[in-house]
């Protein structure tokens, strides 16, 4: 399956999102939510479809948002066949860490002066319900904190219980902390096409 060539009078924005999708490049930029996982989502399925034995390069600039929202992404980043490639410019907090540390293992770095930030999932402030669901959303979060330190500690290699005690407040790294930690498997140096990047 070919890429769609666009006419050359569309706008940059729209030929600068073509280029980088040839080159198999696709950027969560902001809040994760519905629109933003439905664009990540839409592109990893057709680049996917396209060559699915292709790494494909998730690039990422977010303060996280919304779990179910990231969970799509993630579950997406599972299914295809394809490696992905994950590279954080600027900041991977939150469900944008977890995304960042989900990429395919020996192919998940930062640039320099990246931040990233893993904590345990954010509670809305004032919530207004019957204690009983209340309860039933206390559960809700309790199983998906468990299921978020399970995903950090097996793509991290650190042991359960340290990420449990180091996710209980907002835990900020380096990029080169974040390699340390088990997050990241090296620090971005130079943007070199995936087929001919050597790490």
């Amino acid at each position: 399956m070919e890429t769609p060539v666009l006419p050359e009078n569309l706008p940059l924005g729209i030929r600068l999102d073509e280029g980088h999708l040839k080159e198999r490049k696709i950027f969560l930029w902001g809040q994760v939510d519905d629109a933003s996982a439905k664009h990540v989502i839409d592109r990893l399925l057709y680049l996917s479809s396209e060559d699915p034995k292709k790494d494909i390069t998730l690039v990422i600039n977010s303060p996280g948002g919304a779990n179910t929202s990231g969970m799509a992404i993630l579950d997406t980043m599972k299914a295809v066949p394809n490696d992905i490639r994950t590279v954080c410019m600027g900041l991977a907090a939150s469900f944008g860490a977890l995304l960042l540390l989900s990429g395919t293992k020996g192919k998940r770095s930062a640039m320099a002066h990246s931040q990233i930030m893993l904590h345990q999932p954010h509670v809305p402030g004032r919530m207004e319900a019957k204690a009983t669901d209340l309860g039933i959303f206390a559960t809700m979060v309790e199983r998906e904190k468990k299921e978020i330190n399970r995903i950090i500690s097996e793509q991290t290699g650190q042991p359960l219980e340290k990420v449990e005690i180091d996710t209980d407040r907002d835990f900020w790294l380096s990029a080169d902390e974040a390699v340390e930690y088990g997050i990241l498997d090296f620090v971005f140096k130079s943007w070199v096409p995936a087929e001919k990047e050597t790490n």
